[in-house]
């Protein structure tokens, strides 16, 4: 099942059979998602190399500790959206990471995703906050946190290795709901 976001682009979770256009998305934005992903092995383009990593998001959805979304024109992958390390407890917590296609920058695709995964967040799956790493010099997605409601709460050293070195990320939050009697 989708749900449409604006242009008419649709936004779903991943499914077994998206290997080919997912990789094929990863192949048309190899060098635009370079400056802020992991360096991928060659064999992460290819749709045998994206069966394994549809596996891994189905069984995280199965155990309810990652949810993976894919934004679609038609059958074209034009970018993704995950709510990862999802934390029950007295935390209710989850990280959110995405990419739009190079094609459909500047559109407010990113901007409709976080908002749809925020509420989809708060309300299929009762979490408390979302939280997201940004590597400092990434200003597009700094605003996209920024208009979706998340503050910066700080920075941390050397968090993620993107694209072959440790770099320092800048860490955002937002709330998506608050108890009754918290205060505001």
């Amino acid at each position: 099942m989708s749900s449409l976001l604006d242009d008419g682009i649709a936004i779903r979770f991943t499914k077994p059979d998206d290997d080919e256009a997912l990789a094929a998305a990863y192949r048309r934005n190899r060098e635009h998602l370079r400056p802020w992903e992991p360096i991928r092995p060659d064999a992460f383009y290819t749709a045998a190399g994206q069966r394994p990593v549809l596996e891994r998001f189905h069984a995280e959805r199965t155990a309810g500790t990652g949810y993976y979304w894919v934004l679609t024109d038609a059958e074209r992958v034009v970018g993704r959206i995950s709510l990862t390390d999802v934390v029950r407890g007295v935390f209710l917590n989850g990280h959110l990471g995405y990419w739009i296609d190079k094609e459909w920058q500047g559109r407010g695709l990113a901007t409709a995703a976080v908002n749809f995964v925020a509420d989809h967040a708060r309300g299929e799956l009762s979490l408390h906050r979302l939280q997201a790493g940004v590597l400092p010099h990434n200003a597009a997605s700094r605003a996209v946190l920024t208009k979706c409601g998340f503050a910066r709460f700080g920075r941390t050293p050397e968090y993620l290795r993107i694209n072959g070195r440790w770099q320092d990320h800048d860490l955002f939050a937002r709330i998506l709901f608050r108890d009754a009697g918290a205060a505001a």
